[in-house]
């Protein structure tokens, strides 16, 4: 046979194969990984009006795909529904999530939000190992369906094969993913017609105040209410750069309730609300224009600023001079009490907690945490998910992880993420969105009066602004911990969730 020949009939071999496998690509879908499958329990619960509640949990993960269908992400989540749902469901829903970023979501799960609760004192402390969990009566599941969801690289949830972690490790990316979720499981389990809400904790609300505005412009999804609990959106307020004055204001208050709760303070202030307006009056008065000064300020006036600093604070007044006037965070949880050996903690400015050693400028561990909820909550979580909810994996469940890191804020570099701005917009297209913002007076993580701040400093038209709330509980950054705080949260709630 010629050569030619040879050529030409390979020719036609290959324009056969390639027309074959065209028609085979064209015809047939792209095989995609499935959703696995779901664990699905029935249980009831107590409530504190002393209905019995029953309810639907759902555990497991949903997956997030891109337009071809491909897999990007395995999402998990827990879901609890108090009545058989379908289409036409006008139950609440509420989607909730903890902050970190690199926090799963079991402290609301587990804390405060949840059929069940790790169980702490009366006060917030830990009992004995092994911990309990026991009913909760307190859950939010008498008001909404919950769904707690885990961020990519906490919980059990994961980048999909061959998937780069960085598409979800990001402000932007967390935003665009958790959102894809919310939208996912609403599509999943018919929930359109349903009142729609998130709830969020610390980096959390940052990540519900993103979520407010992104799902109304990606998916034309518009929230009844977001609840904040532990708010930063703006980070401005809690960044102690040099030549950022604002954060050195607005912890002020919660560091005079915080010397007052120790008893550092003589005299002694009987009424902390009636305490903190004097302490806040001076911060955005004297203290705010010493500090504006810088160089500028007098020795007299100086000298007067140590004198009340040092009597809100319970601080001595030649630190508080070598400080020059600017108590940094990090430092006052070790200063406040290093006479007596103790740290005070910045989660939850009520607990202590002992270090290597008296001297140092900042402290070895943060007391109120990993002396305080990480074992309970740890423990709480996946003795849940494994005996009561009967989800089994091999993975470890992240609790808070810096699997995360580097976390990305390319969106605003060079200048401090402020997302309060995004909220306004969400809440000026939504006139109908409202905002509960629950704080805690010793929570030096998101200091209540920032967060005042940053809410009188969005420029709400004044027709919206009474859609904000503000409630406020004698704990710290998880006040749920605390059993009185519990209890006051779930009645500010339950007028919250009533008032739609």
């Amino acid at each position: 046979m010629k050569l030619q020949t040879i050529k030409a009939l390979l020719s036609v071999l290959f324009l056969l194969v390639a027309f074959y496998s065209y028609g085979q690509t064209a015809d047939k879908p792209l095989m995609v990984e499935e959703d696995p499958p779901l664990s699905v329990t029935n249980h009831s619960v107590k409530l504190l009006n002393g209905q019995t509640l029953n309810y639907q949990a759902t555990c497991g993960y949903l997956i997030l795909r891109n337009e071809q269908g491909e897999s990007k992400a395995k999402v998990f989540f827990t879901a609890y529904t108090g009545q058989p749902t379908g289409s036409s469901s006008k139950r609440p829903i509420t989607y909730t999530f903890n902050g970190g970023p690199g926090s799963s979501s079991v402290w609301l799960h587990m804390g405060g939000l949840g059929p069940k609760r790790i169980l702490m004192t009366d006060k917030g402390e830990p009992t004995a190992p092994p911990y309990q969990v026991v009913d909760n009566a307190y859950t939010w599941l008498g008001m909404t369906d919950l769904v707690f969801i885990d961020p990519v690289e906490t919980g059990f949830s994961r980048p999909a094969k061959n998937v780069d972690k960085k598409e979800f490790t990001g402000f932007e990316n967390d935003i665009e993913s958790v959102g894809a979720f919310i939208h996912a499981y609403t599509n999943h389990f018919h929930r359109w017609s349903s009142p729609k809400y998130l709830a969020g904790e610390s980096y959390g609300t940052t990540r519900a105040a993103g979520l407010s505005k992104h799902l109304q412009q990606r998916y034309g999804m518009y929230l009844n209410g977001l609840v904040l609990i532990s708010a930063i959106t703006n980070f401005q307020t809690a960044r102690f750069d040099r030549g950022n004055d604002l954060p050195y204001i607005l912890f002020l208050p919660t560091y005079a309730a915080m010397a007052r709760y120790h008893g550092k303070l003589n005299p002694q202030p009987s009424d902390l609300k009636d305490f903190l307006a004097e302490v806040e009056e001076f911060a955005l008065g004297d203290y705010t224009s010493a500090l504006m000064k810088g160089d500028a300020l007098p020795a007299a006036e100086f000298d007067a600023v140590v004198d009340k600093l040092s009597n809100y604070t319970g601080l001595d007044k030649t630190y508080i001079k070598q400080t020059n006037l600017r108590i940094n965070i990090r430092r006052f949880i070790k200063e406040l009490r290093r006479d007596e050996g103790l740290t005070v903690g910045r989660l939850d400015g009520r607990m202590t907690g002992l270090d290597y050693d008296d001297a140092g400028e900042g402290v070895e561990f943060d007391p109120s945490y990993d002396a305080t909820i990480l074992g309970p909550y740890s423990s709480a979580i996946n003795d849940h998910l494994r005996n009561t909810l009967k989800y089994n994996s091999d993975l470890t469940y992240e609790i808070l992880t810096s699997r995360v890191r580097p976390w990305s804020y390319s969106n605003v570099e060079n200048t401090y993420l402020n997302v309060s701005e995004t909220l306004r917009g969400a809440m000026h297209r939504n006139t109908n969105l409202k905002v509960l913002i629950c704080n805690g007076y010793y929570d030096l993580a998101t200091p209540y009066f920032a967060t005042d701040y940053t809410i009188k400093h969005m420029f709400l038209d004044p027709s919206v602004r009474k859609n904000i709330i503000f409630t406020y509980y004698e704990a710290g950054h998880m006040m749920y911990i605390h059993k009185p705080s519990l209890e006051k949260l779930t009645q500010d709630v339950n007028r919250f969730y009533g008032d739609r």
